[in-house]
């Protein structure tokens, strides 16, 4: 599934694209994704203005010059990519349809942006801009990592007294936005912290370490165009390449990274999910 990162690249390659630009010509090729397209959502897009492109957690959100925001989620296999950008930044010619390219964007700058998704858990939907935010998939959502909001003093207040393994709390979208398997564990390699340790076990200052480790590991991650690990693709088609730069995730059985520690990377199976960590540098 994709993570903040991943996310956040797709919004920024889609910016030069999208907004700004009228979408001349919305196909809606499906009734459904992981859940049924709203009515009219053909007509209800084509001839409107996107305002400009946002993202919270890891949904992309659309602001459209109707007052409504047409909301993405990319599920396990969605990929959302760029052709015929007249700026010259994405390949000049159409590539040919293909089998799962569910919803196709034809914007009046020449720019094609096409939605596949061939495991179908992707979604989309249009909310009214103005109440966006109370939309049942974004009113509980936390603070984002990168912004004011996510500080020292709030994780910690956040984290407080919990019984949980730290893995678990960080997984939390109640607690943080947009943090996925991936980066949580490369996080709590950076800070020494064991995805096994209950939060109640770790002390306020490091617990507030995280902060700027979170945000440095995700920021290195959208500067590398996120991590491909299956089907994930950058607007333009590339892979991201933040997956060379793992320390622990996908990495059981290899050396651990730190010099001197001569210890090999764990996996264990925390939730349903696994996760990766150095039992000589993580406690």
């Amino acid at each position: 599934m994709p993570e903040l990162p991943e996310v956040e690249t797709v919004r920024r390659g889609l910016e030069p694209a999208m907004t700004g630009a009228v979408i001349a010509k919305a196909a809606v090729n499906r009734p459904d994704l992981r859940w049924p397209f709203p009515d009219n959502m053909s007509a209800r897009l084509t001839g409107k203005t996107v305002l400009g492109l946002r993202r919270r957690s890891k949904y992309i959100l659309a602001d459209l010059s109707s007052g409504e925001t047409l909301l993405v989620h990319l599920g396990m296999s969605g990929r959302m990519t760029v052709s015929g950008d007249p700026l010259g930044q994405f390949a000049h010619d159409h590539p040919q349809a293909e089998k799962h390219d569910h919803v196709v964007f034809d914007m009046d700058n020449g720019a094609r942006v096409t939605f596949n998704d061939p495991r179908r858990f992707g979604a989309m939907d249009l909310l009214e801009t103005a109440t966006a935010d109370a939309h049942k998939l974004l009113r509980d959502i936390g603070p984002e990592p990168l912004g004011n909001d996510f500080n020292e003093d709030y994780l910690v207040d956040q984290l407080r007294d919990r019984k949980t393994p730290v893995k678990s709390a960080l997984l939390d979208q109640k607690i943080v936005a947009g943090l996925g398997n991936i980066y949580v564990c490369e996080a709590l390699f950076r800070a020494g912290i064991s995805p096994k340790r209950s939060v109640n076990n770790i002390s306020a200052r490091r617990i507030a370490a995280l902060v700027p480790i979170i945000r440095e590991v995700l920021t290195e991650a959208i500067e590398a165009g996120g991590s491909s690990l299956k089907d994930f693709r950058q607007a333009d088609g590339e892979l991201g390449y933040f997956q060379h730069s793992f320390d622990v995730y996908g990495r059981e059985g290899d050396p651990c990274k730190t010099p001197d520690c001569g210890k090999v990377i764990l996996r264990i199976t925390q939730s349903g999910r696994s996760s990766f960590y150095c039992a000589q540098c993580q406690r």
